[in-house]
């Protein structure tokens, strides 16, 4: 398995908690660690394309701009499980989507809907696929939000 270099490592541990709201964000990281803006780019796109990283963005408070989110399980035919995966990732009010095993309930994802009647909507195109053999609907009744920094060394 590829490895990090302590300067990816740098890069990456001051990416994680402290992107400045700035201009040139990129050049601020830089200073701090004494290269030029460029080179973080190119080590954060170098990064990307390895698959160390997925996107880089805030994380917006949904119920704060009106949504409200709900867990999914699905038990679904596990020939058919990548084409239900990528049927219920066309949706963009769909968060995450994740499969699992050791469970009937073999797709998992949330969904964020402004109304209860979206979230039916939705739900109803989902689970009325041949391949869809039962389903759960895990509202939230308390949400704790819990904070993960790697501390690469």
């Amino acid at each position: 398995m590829p490895t990090l270099t302590p300067l990816e490592k740098k890069i990456l541990n001051l990416l994680q908690t402290n992107l400045p709201l700035l201009p040139r964000p990129f050049q601020n990281i830089g200073e701090k660690i004494g290269i030029s803006e460029e080179i973080v780019i190119q080590t954060l796109q170098s990064l990307k394309e390895r698959g160390y990283i997925r996107r880089i963005g805030a994380f917006f408070s949904s119920e704060k701009l009106g949504y409200h989110g709900t867990l999914i399980a699905l038990e679904v035919d596990p020939k058919e499980l990548p084409r239900v995966a990528n049927f219920v990732n066309g949706f963009p009010n769909i968060t995450h989507n994740y499969e699992r095993s050791g469970s009937a309930y073999n797709l998992w994802f949330t969904l964020l809907t402004k109304s209860q009647a979206e979230e039916e909507h939705i739900l109803q195109q989902i689970i009325s696929d041949s391949a869809v053999k039962a389903h759960l609907n895990l509202k939230s009744e308390y949400k704790s939000k819990v904070n993960v920094n790697f501390h690469l060394k």
